[in-house]
């Protein structure tokens, strides 16, 4: 019974000794969880952000983290309450999300933030003279070329600002994981959600000379802060960009809808 005792006493101090001396095993990860930062994707789509570049990295299992560039630039002509005007949209804004795949599979969560964001359109306008335009439902009339009086025709400028909240936190969901678990080198991301990019911002000027009458019997200079014409025609601006505003403010929740492909490979 003392040799049992013994024994058993002896093995118990030799058996942790000889699992230290033993080489610690090497950690290894799943074989649908790559090491983390063990690869990189790069993708391409669209939104209406513009044209979409995508560059992502793997976290863990559960964890993609993802920088997007988005950018775009279109002229067009637009007319609106007699007054034509030629716009510019300029797209320009960058970001990054954390994409949390809560089961492992495509469907993904990811709150992130655009940290650039330059989006604007612009535009600039030249009421030919006699011609009529509108401002709050008031009608006025553009001022033909006279060098005895200095008149000119109405011309003017204007900028939309989407980028109030700078940074602007975003939210999306969508399918597919630019660095598929299981293999695989190509993906089709796609996404959709919300930018917060806050209240649209809108500055609009006029200048030159304006009348009430298409005869041209009674015109001013806009800039003119005392004639009745120009003080009616500032404050009908004014009231018009007001009511501009308001039907732009549901943009202040910029929508992200964004498909593309991607490419995935193992940098180490």
């Amino acid at each position: 019974m003392k040799r049992i005792v013994l024994f058993v006493c002896v093995s118990m101090m030799v058996a942790p000794s000889a699992l230290i001396g033993q080489t610690a095993p090497s950690v290894k990860f799943p074989v649908d969880s790559p090491r983390p930062l063990s690869r990189i994707a790069l993708g391409a789509g669209v939104s209406p952000l513009g044209i979409q570049l995508q560059l992502a990295t793997n976290l863990s299992r559960h964890f993609n983290l993802r920088g997007t560039g988005n950018f775009f630039n279109y002229s067009t002509n637009f007319t609106t309450d007699g007054i034509n005007s030629i716009a510019k949209l300029n797209l320009a804004s960058a970001g990054a999300a954390l994409d949390i795949y809560p089961f492992r599979s495509g469907f993904r969560i990811s709150p992130g933030a655009l940290f650039y964001n330059q989006n604007q359109l612009t535009a600039s306008t030249a009421v030919p003279g006699g011609t009529s335009f509108t401002l709050n439902g008031q009608t006025f009339y553009s001022a033909n070329t006279n060098a005895s009086t200095g008149a000119t025709p109405v011309y003017g400028n204007g900028t939309l600002g989407l980028n109030t909240t700078k940074p602007a936190f975003t939210i999306t969901t969508g399918w597919g994981n630019m660095i598929p678990r299981k293999g695989g080198h190509l993906s089709f991301p796609f996404e959709i959600g919300v930018a917060i990019i806050g209240a649209p911002t809108l500055n609009v000027n006029l200048g030159g000379w304006a009348c009430y009458d298409q005869a041209q019997t009674e015109c001013t200079n806009i800039a003119n802060p005392t004639d009745p014409i120009a003080i009616a025609v500032q404050s009908n601006l004014t009231a018009q960009v007001a009511k501009w505003t308001t039907d732009l403010n549901p943009l202040k929740t910029y929508p992200i809808i964004s498909g593309g492909i991607a490419y995935n490979f193992r940098i180490r």
